[in-house]
C-alpha cells in the first residue's frame, strides 16, 4: 500500500505537459518568421508546461536539430516524453546547462547534437534558420565588433 501512494505522489510532483496546435504557441510568429524550411510549421507543435506554450519544431529539411528550454529535471523529462512520441522529432534528450554550484537547468534537444566547435552562423543554419536571418546576425556582430 505504501508504495502505492508513493507512486500516486511522484505522479503528482510530475509537470502536466499539453502538446496543442502549432499556431498556439506564445513564440510562433517569431519562429516562423526566422524559419528556413516553412513546411516545418505543419508538424509542429506548442507545448505547454505551465501558461505559455512554446513552439517545438521537428527536424527537417535544413534544420537538423532542436532545443527547448525546461527549467527543473523534472519539467526535462515529462517534455521529452511528451515529444518523444511525435514523428519528426528524433534522438529527444535532455542536458544540464547550468554551471556547478547553481540551480539545476535543464534543456530538451532532439535531432542531431549540435557541434561542440561551431559559428554562430553554422549554429543558426543548424537549427533551420533562413539565409536573410543568417546574414542579419552576422551584419549587427560585425557592427558591436567595430
Amino acid at each position: 500500500m505504501r508504495a502505492h501512494l508513493s507512486s500516486q505522489a511522484q505522479e503528482a510532483d510530475t509537470p502536466s505537459v499539453t502538446l496543442l496546435h502549432a499556431r498556439a504557441a506564445h513564440n510562433f510568429e517569431f519562429a516562423a518568421a526566422r524559419l528556413h524550411d516553412r513546411h516545418l510549421l505543419d508538424s509542429s507543435v506548442a507545448v505547454r508546461v505551465f501558461r505559455a506554450p512554446l513552439l517545438a519544431v521537428p527536424v527537417g529539411g535544413r534544420r537538423r536539430g532542436g532545443s527547448m528550454d525546461a527549467g527543473p529535471v523534472d519539467v526535462a523529462l515529462a517534455i521529452r516524453h511528451a515529444l518523444s512520441e511525435i514523428p519528426g522529432f528524433p534522438n529527444v534528450r535532455i542536458r544540464l546547462v547550468s554551471p556547478p554550484g547553481k540551480p539545476n537547468h535543464w534543456i530538451v534537444e532532439w535531432g542531431e547534437r549540435l557541434p561542440f566547435r561551431i559559428t554562430d552562423s553554422d549554429r543558426d543554419r543548424f537549427y533551420g534558420a533562413t539565409d536573410h536571418c543568417i546574414a542579419e546576425a552576422e551584419a549587427a556582430t560585425e557592427v558591436t565588433a567595430t
